[in-house]
Parts: structure tokens; C-alpha cells; sequence
């Protein structure tokens, strides 16, 4: 700029000045809003594509991920110009992938790693790049396509300018008069690096640096077959003697947001992000596995674990059905050489936090995902009426679970597959909202941790884009005749309050040494036996403490001496009645896992049988180190005249005994007495 004079040029000179200010003001707020975001300083490389005969890569200059093609597997994850994170020695198809486990009639246990067949650019631009991999089930050759389960899969892989990681997600379609089928499990897998990635996170209580797979295959084989004793580890001399199963790394749906690997060496992460459940089967507290020793991360849409044959899928003939799975977020971070570790974590966290505020997205391509706009909500309040808990008047049901599923009876949300779920937990003051909703048809059901029992309201709810449902307040009224007579235990659907005994020596896990997880310690049924020798658990209501006098698991008993030799066990309740009251008494038993059992109930005396619960369970939740599994409820009359004034004892018979893994976990047993006039 040239100026005619000095006055002149004061004048622009403050100016200048002033433009200089502004724009210095704006590039710090930007600094600081990106940094503040997670997202790096500097402008973000485009979106790069590139397609190749076999492969394809896509590249946004901090992560790089190559796809084989038209396949879709993850051959390989490259970071801040790191060489890749998959096990490089692996097979393409053995490094990241996604399977699904699958049955016919009279065929089970397929398993599918699902390879697609076609492969199309969905998006491609500097901000995103969203490619397919799909293949579909050819229906008019149903006998060739004997070795595919009968769907179309369509799997999404998206890369976002600026971010590191990606999100992949995948659809699975079954068109009307398709054949019958059964849906067991479904998931992602990645196989890592070995050489780089050794240090496990599960959650804040679970770290540990992990075994490798060749430690697995000298150590010890335990009495429960995916458990081993580390006797002849050799790289990690804290794993001798330790024992490593998969199970003991599960943690139920609503806390399994973030889990992930540490590489040492290169101060690099590798986490498995979940925003959200609304794609996974059996409600908020259904348990899944993580990790494992490989090092191998999942992200599990689908399993029967800890439920049993109840959480499959089952189509019948003709049956359509479509499904979104995902998306989910692998996100990769890294911090400077002379800083801790442990900020790997704290980021990894901080990221899953950005994800869930994201949630739902708004990049997926696919039609069959419905962005905000899409969705609608519903509010309300839950409160609990209780007639013979705080004089009868309704209270806030403070901390319970509300959530949208499909429609069916009380409870049966437990074990629904096919739709999507919506849960969330009520506030203080008993209210509650559901967002972000998909459009369709539920049920609003809800669990009170306090009290026993299922709600479900009653009118069916319609769920349309952009529609706010007020519901008002809604009471639940928990089962209940009588006044509590006594009481075991704490309405939980969890057996974590009982006693849970110090584990043997020699299975001690020093990575579960925390209180929060002592349940989760190997071999812990065995120390039944080891506590009542030669008699049964004999709890005395009013004398013994549930907390340190019932053992956690009613199981079976190994018979010293005889070779894979068990026998049933019965418990009993012994309690004083000053006087017995004219009508019907009310034994309710909540069970928070059963596996493989039958129980009777006795009362006074042992040969009148006053309940028989048939063959129930198959959670195994005692073999895979968890305190519950799916949860039950029995409503047991009692007869006054089957008591007497004084002592009166209940017996508790679990009859089967071919295992040591057979058995029972109790939520909570109350006896009531007959209901006030």
C-alpha cells in the first residue's frame, strides 16, 4: 500500500494493525477449538482413495487402512507413518475381519468369515471416504450357497479428514422366503502386531501385560477349557503360575465403550470404540468379551454367552429381517517418547466420550442409518409403589433401568435379538428421556435394582422422525402379597453381594486383585467343597450375615476319590416364627444365573416337594467368572399349615450333578407373610 503521507500512513498502519489483531484472534480460537476437540493443529490432510487390482487403500495422512479386495478384509492399519499394527505373518483373511457364527437344522456350529464379492465407492471426496465390500445370498441356488449363511451382508469402512482412526459397520438383509436359520454370533475381530502390542486395557480396574499365544499353548490345561495355568511362561515372568482366561476379560454392555492395547516400544494405542448398544442383543447388562491373548480385540454385535441358546436368532422359513450393525470406531493415538503411558488410556477414554456425544452419526452413507433427524424420543417418569415400603406412598425410581425393545411379555427383553434396544437410567427425581430413537414399534419396559420383578408398560409405543413422546409418570408396582417375613440378599439380579471366597493359591489372578473384581478369579466353585466339607450351607435368618455366611454359587460338590464324580447339594434356610398367621404365605426365589439345573424346593419336611423349577439354564456364568446371567423370578405359594410356631426350615435342592459347572447363582429370597386386612 502506498501512502501520500505521514498522516496517511499512521492511519493505515493501525489498520493493518487492526486486521493483524483480528486475524491473530481468529486462528488462536480455531487453535484452541481443534485442540480442544482432540483434532490436530495443523490443516488436515484430504482424504486420499487409492484402488489397486487386489487392494485398496485409503489415507488420510495420519492413518492409513488397506482393505483387500473385493473381500473387504483389513489387511493392514498403518499409523503416523508406522508400518502396520496386524499381525503381518497372519493370512489377509486372519488379520481384521467379520464372521458370524451360524446354524441350520441339524447343522450346527458354521462359521463364516464373511468375505464380499462385490466392491463399490459409496463416497469418495477430501472429507470422507466410504467404501462397500457386500455379497449376496443367491436364492435361487440355495444348495450352492450351502457354506454362506443366507443373508446379504453389505460392510461399510468410512475414513474422515482429520481423524484417527476409522469406523466400519455393516448391514445384513434377509429378504422374504429365504430359508430357515439360526443366528448365534457375530463380531469383529483384530488379530495385532505381536511384536508390538503386549499390554492389555479393559477397563480402569483390568490392565495387565499379557501373555502370548505360544505361553497359551505350554501352559496347563484347566479343568474349564479355555483356562490355563501359565506354568512355563517365558517372556513375562509375572504371567508364571498366573492363570489366563478369555472370560475373565468380559464386562456387560453398558459399561463396554472403550477397551483396547498398548504397544510399549512405540507409545502407540489401539482401542475398539462402542458409542452406543442400540445394535446389541440382551439389554444393558448382557456380558461380552473384549480382548484376549493374541493380542486380539473384538467388538461383539451378537453372542450367546452368558445366556445360552436363549440369545439366538431364530428365522423361520421366509422370515425377512435387516439389521445395522455399528458403526464402531478403532481410533489410534500415540504420546511423546518421556511421557507416561498411561495418558494412552486417559486419551482413549477422552475419545470415547467424543464418540458417544456424536452418536448418532451423520456421515454413514447407508440408507438403513438413520441420522438425528431421523429419530425421535420419549420421556417421562417411573415411580415405585410398594405397599409395605415406606407406608405404601409412590417414590422416584431413582437409578433404574427404562429402555425400548421390541414387543413381547414382561421381561422379554432380555433375551430379544432381532431389533434394537434403547436404554438409559433414571435420574433422582425419577424422570427419564430416551433419544435418538429409531423409527418403529416397542414395548417400554424398566428394572428397579431394589426390587424384584419386570415392568412393562402397557400400550405399545410408535416411534415416527423427529417426534418427542411425553409419557407422564408411570408406576411400578414390584410383586408383592404380603409384609417381609425375612429376607437374603439384595434385588440386584447379580449375586456379587454374597460371600465370594478368597480364590486357591494357586489360581490366584494378581491382575483381578481388586475388590471389583474378585468374583472373576479362576476356580472359585471349587472352594464350596473346601468350606462345607461334609454338610450343606445352613444359613439361620437373624444369625447369619448373607454377606459372609451364602456362598455366591449353589453348586455341585466333587466326590473326594471317584474320578469326574459330582452329587447335588441342598442348602437350607432355618427361621423362627413366633406365630402363624391364617392364609397363604409367598416365597419368592430371583435367580441371577442358572446353568444346566433343576431346583426343588422343600419346606419342614424333605419329602414335600412345593416346587419343582423344570431343567433351567445355560449362561455358564459360573465357568466363565461372572455373578449373573439371565435373570428369573419364581412366586411360590406357602401353605400356613406346612409351618409350625418356632423353627421352620426351607430346603434348597439343586438336583443336577454331572459337572462342576452345574448350578445356581440366587439374586435375593423373601418369604412374605400372608397379606394385612
Amino acid at each position: 500500500m502506498v501512502c501520500s503521507s505521514s498522516a496517511s500512513q499512521t492511519v493505515a498502519l493501525k489498520r493493518c494493525r487492526s486486521w493483524v489483531l483480528c486475524l491473530f484472534f481468529f486462528l488462536m480460537v480455531t487453535i484452541i477449538s481443534m485442540v480442544a476437540d482432540g483434532e490436530p493443529v495443523s490443516p488436515p490432510q484430504r482424504v486420499l482413495l487409492k484402488t489397486y487390482s487386489k487392494h485398496v487403500e485409503i489415507d488420510n495422512g495420519i492413518v492409513k487402512l488397506t482393505l483387500s479386495r473385493p473381500d473387504g478384509m483389513v489387511t493392514g492399519i498403518s499409523y503416523k507413518g508406522l508400518d502396520n499394527l496386524l499381525e503381518v505373518r497372519n493370512r489377509e483373511i486372519n488379520r481384521g475381519y467379520w464372521d458370524i457364527v451360524w446354524n441350520v437344522p441339524k447343522r450346527k456350529g458354521n462359521i463364516e468369515i464373511i468375505r464380499g464379492r462385490e466392491y463399490r465407492v459409496i463416497r469418495e471426496d477430501d472429507e470422507q471416504v466410504e467404501v462397500s465390500f457386500s455379497r449376496k445370498w443367491n436364492s435361487s441356488t440355495p444348495h450352492g450357497n450351502d457354506d454362506l449363511v443366507p443373508l446379504n451382508i453389505d460392510k461399510r469402512f468410512v475414513v474422515l479428514r482429520g481423524s484417527s482412526g476409522f469406523y466400519t459397520y455393516a448391514v445384513y438383509d434377509r429378504p422374504r422366503g429365504w430359508p430357515a436359520f439360526e443366528l448365534v454370533q457375530t463380531r469383529i475381530a483384530f488379530k495385532l502386531r505381536k511384536s508390538r502390542f503386549g499390554y492389555m486395557v479393559v477397563d480402569g480396574t483390568r490392565q495387565h501385560v499379557m501373555p502370548e499365544e505360544k505361553d497359551r499353548r505350554r501352559a496347563d490345561q484347566l479343568e474349564f477349557k479355555e483356562a490355563v495355568l501359565l506354568s512355563n511362561a517365558t517372556n513375562n515372568h509375572e504371567d508364571k503360575g498366573r492363570v489366563d482366561d478369555k472370560y475373565q476379560y468380559s464386562t456387560e454392555n453398558e459399561d463396554n465403550r472403550v477397551h483396547g492395547w498398548i504397544s510399549f516400544d512405540d507409545r502407540i494405542g489401539f482401542w475398539q470404540i462402542t458409542p452406543s448398544d442400540e445394535f446389541k442383543v440382551g439389554g444393558p447388562l448382557k456380558q461380552e468379551l473384549t480382548s484376549h491373548a493374541g493380542p486380539t480385540t473384538l467388538a461383539m454385535f451378537h453372542s450367546t454367552h452368558y445366556c445360552g441358546d436363549d440369545l439366538q436368532s431364530t428365522f423361520g422359513e421366509g422370515e425377512p429381517w435387516k439389521k445395522v450393525y455399528g458403526p464402531v470406531f478403532v481410533y489410534l493415538n500415540s504420546v511423546e517418547s518421556g511421557t507416561g503411558v498411561p495418558q494412552l488410556w486417559v486419551d482413549a477414554k477422552r475419545q470415547m466420550e467424543h464418540q458417544v456425544r456424536s452418536w448418532p452419526y451423520s456421515f454413514p452413507a447407508s440408507v438403513d442409518y438413520p441420522p438425528a433427524h431421523q429419530r425421535g424420543s420419549v420421556r417421562g417418569g417411573l415411580l415405585v409403589r410398594d405397599r409395605y415400603f415406606k407406608e405404601g406412598t409412590s417414590f422416584p425410581a431413582a437409578s433404574a433401568y427404562v429402555g425400548l425393545a421390541s414387543p413381547g411379555e414382561v421381561g422379554s427383553w432380555q433375551t430379544e435379538t432381532k431389533g434394537y434396544q434403547f436404554w438409559t437410567r433414571v435420574k433422582a427425581n425419577g424422570s427419564f428421556s430416551i433419544n435418538n430413537v429409531r423409527s418403529g414399534v416397542y414395548n417400554l419396559y424398566a428394572f428397579v435394582p431394589g426390587f424384584i420383578g419386570d415392568y412393562k408398560y402397557s400400550e405399545l409405543i410408535r416411534i415416527t422422525p423427529g417426534k418427542d413422546i411425553v409419557l407422564g409418570d408411570l408406576v411400578y408396582e414390584p410383586p408383592r402379597d404380603g409384609p417381609t417375613l425375612w429376607e437374603i440378599g439384595i434385588p440386584d439380579r447379580s449375586a456379587r453381594e454374597f460371600h465370594i471366597p478368597d480364590p486357591n493359591p494357586k489360581f490366584f489372578n494378581g491382575f483381578l486383585a481388586n475388590p471389583k473384581n474378585r468374583f472373576r478369579q479362576y476356580g472359585l466353585w471349587e472352594r464350596y467343597a473346601e468350606l462345607f466339607p461334609q454338610n450343606d450351607l445352613i444359613y439361620t435368618v437373624g444369625l447369619s450375615d448373607y454377606r459372609k455366611d451364602w456362598f455366591f454359587a449353589h453348586v455341585t460338590r466333587k466326590i473326594i476319590g471317584e474320578e469326574n464324580g459330582y452329587k447335588s447339594t441342598t442348602w437350607q434356610i432355618r427361621f423362627h416364627v413366633r406365630s402363624i398367621r391364617s392364609g397363604m404365605y409367598k416365597l419368592r426365589v430371583a435367580i441371577a444365573s442358572a446353568q444346566l439345573s433343576r431346583f426343588l424346593i422343600h419346606v419342614n419336611d424333605p419329602r414335600r416337594t412345593v416346587f419343582r423349577s423344570g431343567f433351567i439354564g445355560r449362561d455358564n456364568a459360573i465357568a466363565r467368572h461372572g455373578v449373573h446371567g439371565l435373570y428369573w423370578l419364581y412366586s411360590i405359594e406357602v401353605q400356613s399349615r406346612w409351618l409350625r410356631p418356632g423353627w421352620n426350615i426351607i430346603f434348597l435342592t439343586q438336583t443336577k450333578s454331572s459337572s462342576p459347572f452345574q448350578g445356581i447363582m440366587y439374586d435375593y429370597i423373601r418369604l412374605e407373610e400372608p397379606p394385612l386386612l
